[in-house]
Parts: C-alpha cells; structure tokens; sequence
C-alpha cells in the first residue's frame, strides 16, 4: 500500500522560507505525477503545485507563482516544496499527493496525512 510521508511543516515568519518534504514508499505502479495541496481553516483543499514524474514539468496555483518551486529526487521517491516569501494567507495544512493517471486535481487519488504550516506576520 502506498505511504507518502509529510514532513518539514511548522511555525514561520512572514518572509521567511521552508521547505517541504514528501516520501512515497509501498509503490506498486508507475508514478504520473506528484502534487501538493493545502487546507485552510474554514476553506475547501486547495491545488498548490504538481509535478510530472517523468519529466519534471510542473505548474503552480497562481497565488504561489514566483514563490513556491516544486520538485522531486527520483531515487529518493520524494516530492519537495520550497516555499519562499511566506504570506500568513499561506497558513494551511499541506497535503502531498500522488497520481497515476494525471495531473489534475481529480487524478490525484494518494494522499498522505499533511502537515501544518503557520505563518505569523
């Protein structure tokens, strides 16, 4: 069964940077894409960024353009997000996610169990 693992959450500044981290083990297909999403207090989850697999190519919500890059290390099957310029509108739980078919929001079928991400300002 498939695990993905969050980690790297926590409590920042306004301005500040973190990164995340995302580690599949228990795979038993081929990856199309990884993905994170977030969950504000109140708000429905959200698309934040996803990744193909194979080829790198990625694509972001607009409110993260310029400040989030997504990635990942194939041999280690871990998805990172690099989050700059943090807002406190970017306070959320922060789920990865895993897709074999796609990489919209409704291919995204894996989910693991999210980690907290605060901003003060």
């Amino acid at each position: 069964q498939v695990q993905l693992v969050e980690s790297g959450g926590g409590l920042m500044q306004a301005g500040g940077s973190q990164r995340l981290s995302c580690a599949a083990s228990g795979r038993t297909f081929r990856t199309y894409a990884m993905g994170w999403f977030r969950q504000a207090p109140g708000k429905e989850r959200e698309f934040v960024a996803a990744i193909i697999w194979s080829t790198g190519h990625t694509r972001y919500v607009d409110s993260v353009k310029g400040r989030f890059t997504i990635s990942r290390d194939n041999a280690k099957n871990t998805v990172y997000l690099q989050m700059n310029s943090l807002k406190p509108e970017d306070t959320a739980v922060y789920y990865c996610a895993e897709s074999i078919t796609g990489w919209e929001t409704k291919d995204f079928h894996y989910w693991g169990q999210g980690t907290q991400v605060t901003v003060s300002s």
